[in-house]
């Protein structure tokens, strides 16, 4: 049976669940608090109901107290909540950043959890030598390592759990995460200080990496918050760091044509796909899960309906699009609707050379075999084609920025922009590409004094 004790302006809800192996009764207790504005008549129902609905949960044992502790939610947020509503890829994210959440506040209960321990969590996070995930370097020749090992980058990758593409970025000397230097070690059988050498392991952790924690937490308390496991989410009363809002990378009208010209003299497939992303602006995973049933050709359409993506335990996957306003039809021209017709007959001429050798997956971008290609060789084939030609410091995904942005300056209106884009509003785009915005309102501004003009004229002259 339930007890309903008033608090001041809120009800504390009492069950009992019995007695433990010592004779001692067990009590659950939730506390209730009405929304402004309800009447006396509309408490007494809801509480009832809150009452009812409490009593059930503790008798089925779906009730979690509030004094679970942070690490035990966070097990069961994962399993209840995350694996059911959240995307693969977010999934892994959220699984490092609780790899520092849980050490530091895992061991408190959730009632109990306040601002200033979010404070100093994050604090410390700042913090020189809290990284636990130091960057590497390779110290010595990598393709020499590789050749004395009997590898080639593929045979490393696969035992190795890594992506080729962060096996380019070792030959290339750049930095890599922690987590990849070691797997490569232990593919090797080598000590990692043997190959490789840490990077920047006195400096604290970016503005931004600690937001990633803190979004993290509230998400996880918030569901608290509406599980009513506890009363309000203290991360509402924490400001994380103040970010820095960069300017995205793009390429302006006179780069984007010196690129096209540069593409001129590059295999087929590369020149296709680059060219797909500046004429649509689509995402480097939504291009690389294209099937041939999505070109529409006889009205010029490209449906975006999945993403081809990419991890560690996973390998290469297929995902549904990254929100739903990016699954969308987008409009082609008329060179576009080329570009895919001439590599459908490159792709088949492919086919027909392998014979039964070619795997049929349906994908409009593969291997040479016909495999699903994998995201990353597209961002490891684009970074040497910059520098190879000399170009501004782009990535693929600025390719998406340089469309955004030549639309708009060019006039294009936010609303048809945001669609092609997948974004779910005009806010989106207003926020990322307020310097093409800015460059129309130049160009609007010119246009109304050119307009006007003549009126003027015709005026003195009268």
């Amino acid at each position: 049976m339930a007890t309903i004790t008033k608090r001041g302006n809120t009800y504390k809800i009492t069950v009992s669940c019995g007695y433990d192996s010592g004779g001692k009764q067990i009590r659950q207790h939730m506390t209730w608090k009405p929304a402004p504005g309800m009447t006396k008549r509309q408490i007494e129902k809801e509480l009832e109901r809150q009452k009812v609905l409490f009593e059930e949960n503790c008798r089925s044992g779906q009730f979690i107290s509030g004094s679970i502790k942070l690490a035990d939610f966070a097990q069961r947020w994962m399993s209840e909540y995350a694996e059911k509503h959240l995307k693969a890829k977010t999934i892994a994210h959220y699984n490092e950043l609780l790899k520092r959440i849980l050490p530091a506040l895992g061991h408190i209960k959730l009632d109990k959890l306040q601002p200033h321990h979010l404070i100093q969590f994050y604090d410390n996070l700042s913090e020189s030598g809290i990284r636990e995930d130091i960057k590497q370097r390779c110290s010595t020749d990598f393709k020499k390592v590789l050749k004395q090992h009997g590898f080639t980058k593929v045979e490393l990758s696969k035992r190795a759990g890594v992506s080729v593409a962060t096996l380019d970025s070792v030959s290339q000397g750049k930095n890599i995460t922690g987590q990849s230097a070691r797997r490569i070690c232990e593919a090797f059988h080598i000590k990692l200080q043997e190959l490789f050498t840490p990077v920047d392991a006195d400096r604290g952790l970016a503005a931004k990496t600690i937001n990633s924690h803190h979004r993290l937490l509230s998400s996880m308390l918030n569901t608290a918050v509406q599980w009513q496991i506890i009363f309000s989410n203290p991360c509402d009363r924490v400001k994380p760091p103040k970010l820095e809002r960069k300017e995205a990378r793009y390429l302006d009208e006179k780069q984007t044509a010196q690129l096209i010209t540069c593409l001129q003299r590059e295999p087929e497939q590369y020149q296709t796909m680059v060219l797909l992303l500046i004429y649509t602006g689509m995402r480097r995973g939504e291009l690389c899960g294209l099937e041939w049933p999505d070109f529409d050709m006889e009205h010029k359409l490209l449906y975006i309906q999945r993403e081809s993506l990419y991890l560690p335990d996973r390998g290469i996957f297929e995902d549904t699009t990254k929100t739903y306003s990016s699954t969308r039809v987008i409009k082609l021209s008329d060179e576009a609707v080329k570009l895919l017709i001439q590599h459908k007959f490159a792709q088949n001429a492919e086919r027909a050379k392998l014979g039964d050798a070619w795997v049929d997956t349906g994908k409009i971008f593969t291997t040479c075999t016909g495999k699903p290609i994998h995201p990353d060789t597209l961002t490891t084939w684009f970074h040497k084609f910059v520098q190879k030609n000399d170009l501004p410091p782009v990535s693929v995904h600025s390719l998406r920025h340089t469309n955004a942005t030549l639309l708009i300056a060019n006039g294009v209106n936010l609303t048809t922009v945001a669609g092609r884009l997948g974004h779910a509003d005009t806010g989106t785009t207003t926020k990322v590409y307020a310097h093409a915005i800015k460059t129309a309102d130049e160009m609007a501004a010119e246009t109304i004094q050119n307009i006007l003009n003549p009126a003027k004229k015709e005026e003195n002259i009268g």
